[in-house]
């Protein structure tokens, strides 16, 4: 798929009230199993594609490396890829229009930017979060082929400001020129309906937390248009580690292992 195609065919999946997965992967193995197993779209994870280099989440990994990671993904699979781009790569807007034109190049349909100043968890100020997506939304305009920019509130889920402050942003996110808005953990689903509410715009809503345990059709009814997983999927294979070696090395107890899909189920779904 051309990187036109894949931008138009992303774009296309993201209707208000009829909610798609974005099943996020971190290496080729898990995004040609999710592929094989119905995915929609894949997105990558900044905290589950650190963790396959051994390191924490909030920006420990590098623009190259996240861009290479991403490239390896996109040759994987054939559905369209979005990138998890955490802060852009920087602070100041221009950084933030340089990643959307890379990630073009590496052929992705898109990729979300948030507004936190990482390494630390402190939001930028709105001013300053806004003039970074509209840098990004004007390269992404810019772009020979299509390509979704997702604006993302994260300062509810670092305890930073208020769903109030989050719904503010989303709208000036909007004027902006972003195409879908995404607030992480705004906690209740009525919260979720919220967000969803205050704009025109598709929704992302993160499968965490609480949100975890309500449906996509609950979803759906609270006008969301994409359900991420974040690294909600990489952390359920990182508890069975820590579950299995916890019971192999304290009781010598190694009947977990026995619970784990076939290797001939996992072959077929990563033949080319």
């Amino acid at each position: 798929m051309s990187d036109q195609n894949r931008g138009a065919a992303f774009r296309a999946l993201h209707q208000k009230g009829n909610p798609f997965i974005l099943a996020n992967a971190w290496d080729i193995g898990s995004a040609k199993m999710l592929a094989g197993l119905g995915a929609q779209a894949i997105g990558t994870s900044s905290a589950a594609h650190a963790f396959t280099l051994g390191r924490p989440d909030m920006g420990h990994v590098s623009r190259d490396e996240a861009l290479a990671h991403a490239q390896d993904l996109v040759a994987a699979v054939s559905i369209p890829i979005s990138g998890d781009f955490e802060n852009g790569f920087g602070d100041d807007p221009d950084s933030c229009a340089e990643t959307v034109r890379l990630s073009f190049e590496a052929g992705l349909a898109g990729i979300s930017i948030e507004d936190t100043a990482l390494p630390s968890a402190n939001p930028y100020d709105r001013a300053l979060a806004i003039e970074r997506i509209k840098a990004a939304t004007a390269a992404a305009r810019a772009l020979p082929g299509d390509f979704v920019l997702v604006a993302r509130a994260d300062g509810v889920m670092n305890g930073q400001y208020d769903l109030d402050e989050a719904l503010a942003r989303i709208t000036a996110y909007e004027v902006a020129g972003a195409d879908c808005v995404y607030v992480p953990f705004p906690g209740t689903l009525s919260d979720q309906a919220r967000v969803c509410a205050a704009t025109d715009l598709p929704v992302n809503a993160l499968a965490a937390g609480p949100l975890s345990q309500v449906s996509s059709a609950d979803m759906a009814q609270a006008g969301v248009a994409r359900i991420s997983l974040g690294s909600a999927l990489a952390r359920v294979t990182h508890r069975v580690i820590n579950d299995a070696a916890q019971a192999m090395f304290a009781s010598g107890d190694f009947s977990i292992l026995g619970t784990g899909i076939s290797g001939s189920a996992v072959d077929a779904l990563l033949k080319p």
